[in-house]
């Protein structure tokens, strides 16, 4: 495959892409990105090139966009989303260089230590009056987001003696003691008992201008902010007021609402500290922003899951290799109904229970939909947009949690926490259901279709069929086979009443073809006959 990186990585990723596909190191244009990205089947960037709604139509083979950084404010997420292009950052790479250059800002803002060094080593002057600072230790420093970054700069703060308040919603009160932080439940319960203000909150819709005028007048006089998480986070217009009004002390600012940006009336400002977005340039950051990246990108290439991808739902931390597991069972359970029971499906529901059921299930319920709407589109579905496609479709989603144990000790081969996976269609002739599971071993095991109990694991390749229950059936279709040379690997039978109708999953090494399956549907007592194929399976 071809991969543009389109800004600088470090040379051990590009390295990692080139062992396996051909790579491309390039900057473009806006009008050349346009032109060219059709080429390519994933592209790389930082913060300057922008991957819009455009780029991302243009790029008909594309896979996957990374981002070597934290922020994908300069990816168009939700249009990626709708073409089913992953798009992934590396936001724990960068973790400690922010948080030092967030520090050193912070140092540098209460010394004047850029100023200083100008009035000395530029200008001649030996100036002590002027640049008197002031001392951090047992000052307040408020923290918007306590998250890895915001973590750091929290132990960095602790260790100069700085007492620590913060606000982050989705931070738990342990692990704020434990960083010696006291949590505040907003942010403007924040601002007026801050000395200093550090930013590391994630930019969203709701974020953007997070501290504008009624939040800067809100603040205790004379405060300093420090931003090194997203431009525009801070309205700089209003800061440049609260800072000519003596109400805000002073602000160092890594990141700005447009960048570059080489020239701003806040750079006017004597007590301003300013660096080009630098958090992230460190040796140490760049090298591990490179390689990650490279590796995420390898890995979607590849056809794997990557768990961290920015627009996949969110899998928990702590159980999340346990909802991964399934996930697999998942696609296989959608895609062996979509094939077994063809129709004019208007309705999928997912039903969990057990383990299962106390997690949030969306990235399986979309690996359903990835199984069902693949097999029926015979085109790339993936995790990413086949939720869009079964909107499209007009196919109503639906997921259920049933905390009841599903197993009630009758299946010891079972682990005991394992989960059941039901999913039930409803289609105009009808409605169907298959229910499956995972055994001790991981393996998967299909427990029940339309009713009927049974007990296999389900393989690559699948003869379906409801017949009736009467002597004789499994030696036709077995005469059948073997004439054309296709061997059965092991068969299931279920039914409900003697000499009713019964079902018969046959394992068979091969894919039926259209003609043997047109044959095996004129025996005498076959009601239905179905092919199924299901990649990933052995």
């Amino acid at each position: 495959m071809r991969v543009l990186v389109a800004e600088a990585i470090s040379q051990k990723g590009i390295e990692l892409l080139r062992e396996q596909h051909e790579v491309d190191v390039k900057k473009l244009t806006k009008e050349e990105l346009l032109e060219q990205i059709g080429l390519y089947d994933a592209v790389i960037t930082r913060s300057e090139t922008k991957i819009t709604a455009d780029v991302l139509r243009a790029g008909t083979r594309l896979k996957v966009v990374g981002r070597a950084g934290v922020g994908v404010d300069n990816i168009d997420v939700e249009a990626a989303t709708e073409r089913g292009v992953v798009v992934v950052n590396v936001p724990g790479a960068n973790t400690l260089s922010t948080a030092e250059h967030a520090f050193g800002l912070l140092l540098a803002l209460a010394r004047h230590i850029p100023q200083a060094h100008n009035a000395l080593v530029k200008d001649g002057r030996w100036d002590r009056k002027t640049y008197v600072g002031t001392e951090v230790y047992g000052k307040v420093l408020g923290i918007i987001g306590l998250g890895r970054i915001g973590s750091e700069v929290a132990i960095r703060a602790r260790a100069f003696g700085m007492k620590l308040h913060a606000y982050d919603p989705y931070v738990s009160t342990a692990r704020a003691e434990q960083l010696g932080v006291t949590l505040v439940p907003a942010v403007a319960d924040l601002l007026p008992v801050v000395d200093f203000l550090s930013i590391h909150a994630a930019k969203t819709s709701e974020s953007a201008k997070l501290i504008g005028r009624g939040e800067l007048a809100k603040m205790r006089r004379g405060a300093r902010i420090i931003n090194c998480a997203r431009g525009g986070m801070v309205d700089e217009d209003a800061l440049y007021e609260a800072i000519v009004e003596g109400q805000i002390g002073g602000a160092a600012l890594d990141v700005f609402a447009t960048e570059p940006c080489t020239e701003h009336k806040l750079f006017t400002l004597p007590n301003v500290v300013a660096t080009p977005h630098l958090s992230a340039s460190t040796i140490e950051a760049q090298e591990a922003n490179g390689t990650y990246i490279a590796q995420y990108v390898l890995r979607v290439l590849a056809g794997e899951l990557v768990p961290e991808a920015v627009n996949l739902p969110p899998v928990p931390t702590e159980q999340g290799q346990e909802l991964v597991r399934h996930l697999p069972l998942a696609e296989a359970l959608g895609s062996f109904l979509a094939q077994a029971y063809p129709d004019r499906y208007e309705a999928i529901e997912v039903i969990y229970s057990g383990e299962l059921a106390a997690l949030p299930t969306t990235l399986a319920t979309n690996s359903v939909l990835k199984g069902f709407l693949g097999a029926q589109l015979g085109e790339a579905v993936n995790y990413i947009n086949a939720p869009t496609l079964a909107r499209r479709r007009g196919l109503r989603v639906q997921e259920s949690k049933v905390t009841a144990h599903p197993h009630e000790g009758k299946r010891p081969e079972l682990a005991p926490e394992a989960s059941l996976v039901t999913v039930r269609a409803e289609g105009a002739q009808g409605e169907y259901r298959i229910a499956g599971m995972l055994r001790r071993d991981g393996g998967i095991r299909f427990t029940a279709i339309d009713g009927l109990p049974i007990d296999m694991a389900p393989s690559r390749t699948m003869l379906v069929t409801r017949h009736q229950d009467r002597p004789g059936m499994v030696g036709k279709l077995g005469t059948l086979l073997g004439t054309a040379d296709i061997n059965i690997a092991g068969l299931h039978l279920s039914r409900k009443d003697v000499r009713g109708e019964a079902l018969m999953l046959m394992q068979v090494d091969d894919l039926l073809s259209a003609p043997l399956l047109e044959q095996i549907r004129q025996v005498d007592g076959i009601v239905a006959a179905q092919a199924v194929a299901l990649p990933g399976l052995e």
